[in-house]
Formats: C-alpha cells, structure tokens, sequence
C-alpha cells in the first residue's frame, strides 16, 4: 500500500491526540501495517482511519484507538506470556508481538484463523494459535501474564481468571483487560488484576462497542 508509513504516522498522531499516551503502544501502532489485515483489497485504503472495519464471519478489525487504549492498559512487557481471546484479523497479536510479548491466540472460527494464520506467517509475526473456544482459554500455556479479550460478554469467564499467574513476594499476579455487556448495547471494558489465589481486584474502565464473545468452536 502507497504511504501506509506516512498514514501510520498520521494515525499515531490522532491516537495521541486523543489521549493515548504510552509511547511504547504508539511506537508499535507506528510499526505494524494495519493494511495487511484486512482481507478485502476495496476497504484497505481505509486501514489508518480510526475505525473499526469489518474482515469476515461478522468480525471486525477493531478501531485504532481501541485497540492502543486496551493495549496500554495490559501494560505488555517484553518476554511476557499474554494470552489473547479472539485472534480475529491477528492485528491485535501483531501490536503485542510487536512490543516484545510472546503471545498465544484462541479463535473460534477456523475459515477466519486460518486465513489469519497465513497473514501472520506471510509476514513472520511468531503468534501461537489454536482453533477452540476462548471462554475455556488455553490451559497448556497457562499461568499467563496476561490476557486480553477481544470480544465482550455477559460476563468474566472465570476459566480466564484461573489462569492469571497468581502473585509472589517479588512480582505482582497477571492481569485481565476484557470489554464486558450485552452484544445488543453498550459494553465497559474492565482490567482486572490477580492478587492472590482466590482474589482479583476489578477496575471498571472505559465504555466501548464490540463484537460478542459466544461459547462453542464453530468449524465454518
């Protein structure tokens, strides 16, 4: 795509004028080419507008300024183990390989996740990702870090929870960033943290619209 560097650039800009101040989510928002993740060629000049835009499956890529805001909020460290809840397009993997994570993805629509799996390897961005339902994370790679979810539900799937790394003497416990709602109306996007074996902190955040996260693992 023709300036997607100088149109990147444009869009760290908006991002930071609208309050995103993290410089290291902006840095990799000015580095991962948004473009790439949207299949259909006819919507790619609209990549850098800071917008949700729909792949497939009724799945969106999710607008710029939420994915750097829930990004910022996950705090991703590099080396860290993050787990992601809906792989979607894999741009929201892209940011966090891209600030150093090392990251794991779970999506439940295979003909999406394979086609997201190509785009990933086509441009050697190291997601592990597995077709299954994100509600039951993904126990194999557990504890985690942290997790981000992508998709809103009723409610915090205590599966996530569990598989929060718990806290020590020297490091606090891994954090969960999960946008939460009815899919028909408006949903709040929370950060909750592990701070200890059977305790969680909850901090209600930021009002938001996304895609719902439904149970199951359809295979088409």
């Amino acid at each position: 795509m023709r300036n997607a560097a100088f149109l990147r650039r444009e869009l760290v800009e908006l991002l930071r004028a609208k309050g995103i101040a993290d410089e290291r989510v902006l840095e990799a928002i000015g580095t991962v080419p948004r473009h790439v993740f949207i299949p259909d060629s006819s919507l790619q000049h609209r990549a850098y507008e800071d917008e949700a835009i729909p792949i497939r499956r009724g799945q969106t890529i999710s607008q710029p300024f939420t994915v750097a805001y829930m990004t910022a909020l996950l705090d991703a460290q590099p080396g860290e183990r993050i787990l992601e809840v809906g792989t979607g397009s894999g741009y929201q993997a892209a940011v966090l390989v891209a600030l150093g994570a090392r990251v794991f993805s779970v999506e439940r629509h295979k003909p999406l996740l394979d086609q997201t799996r190509g785009v990933l390897a086509e441009h050697g961005i190291s997601v592990r990702t597995r077709h299954g339902d994100g509600m039951e994370g993904w126990r194999a790679y557990a504890p985690y870090d942290a997790i981000i979810v992508t998709a809103a539900g009723p409610d915090v799937p205590p599966d996530l929870v569990e598989q929060l790394r718990a806290p020590t003497e020297t490091k606090p416990g891994g954090r969960l960033v999960i946008p939460i709602g009815e899919h028909d109306g408006q949903q709040q996007i929370y950060r909750i943290r592990r701070t200890g074996a059977d305790e969680i902190e909850t901090e209600p955040l930021a009002k938001v619209r996304f895609v719902p996260l439904l149970p199951g693992t359809p295979g088409a």
